[in-house]
């Protein structure tokens, strides 16, 4: 958050106040931290989401957001949510997967579905199926709130694996990203490096034992129940295990494979799609200035202000050294890169050279991107490592930014397209 002067904080406070809140400092948190504009917008939104008043319970939130994550097999963002469902009192019957929850839940597989890896194919009919009035039917504020939350959690389960955070979360933190906070300071360090007290520092640590005593207690409550209602299955245990890392979180996660249904389900090429069953979506004629906006903020209050900042922010992130080795302006790299992702979901820029985007990005660089946008379990450290030896460290983080926000855009454009159909039609 801005101070007086306009100035960002410094990453390490947005790192104590992350670590007061939840006890541990992730590794999206500290990746993010190289661009601290951007982390405070990304912290904000994402606290709203799931944890401020809003159309759905806290607990659906973080099962809509396990569902999502599962389409990428991601399993960072799973053990994050599974821990934050069982916080919220969600039922733990809910986690041995798809088949054990509500019909009004299980009813948004599709939609999470088609807009994980085809969000093209999203229509009206789509979003009237779940609206329709029954015993398990949505509201249209409901069902704005979920979407966001599957776009945010599609879009960031790249973020996290184009990063290497997914990687962090195996043995040994194989991870491509180091695991200090800009500034090759530990943690500690940083904090008390900058007026934050001792007191602050032993709160935040025995906030950190809590959590894992608490762990720990939701470990042993799943297991029981998990034993109680298999019996003698054969089957694999809900959470395995206890593998930590670094930072005291369990890393084993469920099989996700309970969470998906239609698994082969995944990304096409637009290009060649069924010329005659989809159109390419013109921002001309459904942008998310003029009409997502709107809309969403309509029916989510805020929603909407907290994330276009977010998409402001990641805009206005300066990439000077990135454009500079391609002789342009930064506007037009990131610019670049940001189309390039959308052409990817079939949104054009009728005022775009398309063949601009052969001159900016280097065939490697088009690659990681294309791999970590539209199957980004399929990344592993060494793309990251490899793709533009020159970039430096925050460069590359930067990238991954602007493959996290166009991606959420791309997603959010296409449903909020189809629920503004059905509310006209």
């Amino acid at each position: 958050m801005s101070g007086g002067g306009g100035e960002p904080e410094r990453p390490q406070f947005l790192f104590v106040k992350a670590l007061a809140s939840r006890g541990r400092l992730e590794a999206v948190t500290q990746q993010m931290g190289y661009h601290p504009r951007y982390l405070d917008s990304f912290l904000k939104t994402q606290h709203y989401l799931l944890h401020m008043d809003g159309p759905l319970p806290f607990d659906c939130r973080h099962y809509i957001a396990i569902m999502a994550a599962a389409r990428h097999r991601c399993r960072y963002l799973v053990n994050l949510h599974v821990l934050q469902f069982l916080r919220a009192g969600g039922d733990p019957q809910w986690l041995r997967g798809l088949d054990f929850i509500p019909p009004k839940l299980r009813n948004l597989n599709e939609i999470n579905k088609i807009l994980a890896h085809r969000p093209w194919l999203i229509t009206k009919e789509h979003i009237e199926k779940l609206l329709k009035i029954s015993e398990w039917s949505w509201s249209l504020a409901e069902l704005v709130h979920a979407v966001v939350l599957l776009a945010h959690c599609h879009a960031l389960a790249s973020f996290v694996f184009g990063c290497g955070c997914e990687q962090e979360e195996g043995a040994g933190g194989r991870g491509s990203l180091k695991p200090s906070p800009p500034g090759n300071q530990c943690f500690c360090e940083a904090a008390t490096g900058n007026g934050c007290g001792q007191e602050l520092l032993r709160v935040n640590r025995k906030r950190s034992l809590d959590s894992c005593m608490e762990l720990d207690s939701l470990r042993e409550r799943v297991q029981r129940i998990h034993v109680e209602t298999e019996g003698r299955e054969e089957t694999r245990p809900l959470l395995p295990d206890r593998e930590e890392d670094m930072d005291g979180e369990v890393t084993g996660a469920a099989n996700l494979a309970c969470y998906l249904q239609d698994p082969d389900f995944g990304y096409q090429d637009f290009a060649r799609r069924d010329e005659e069953q989809t159109q390419v979506f013109r921002v001309q004629d459904y942008s998310w200035e003029d009409h997502g906006f709107s809309l969403v903020n309509r029916l989510y209050s805020d929603i909407g202000h907290l994330l276009d900042e977010k998409f402001r922010v990641v805009d206005g992130l300066q990439s000077s050294a990135m454009a500079k080795r391609q002789g342009c302006e930064p506007s037009v790299f990131k610019r670049g890169i940001w189309n390039y992702i959308h052409c990817m979901f079939g949104i054009r820029y009728d005022d775009y050279d398309y063949a601009e985007v052969n001159h900016l990005l280097e065939r490697m660089l088009k690659v990681y991107i294309k791999t970590v946008t539209c199957y980004p379990e399929k990344t592993n450290p060494e793309m990251f490592d490899r793709f533009w030896k020159q970039f430096k460290h925050s460069e590359k983080v930067h990238v991954n930014l602007l493959i996290l926000e166009a991606r959420m855009q791309a997603e959010l454009l296409y449903a909020l397209q189809a629920i503004t159909q059905y509310m006209v039609s």
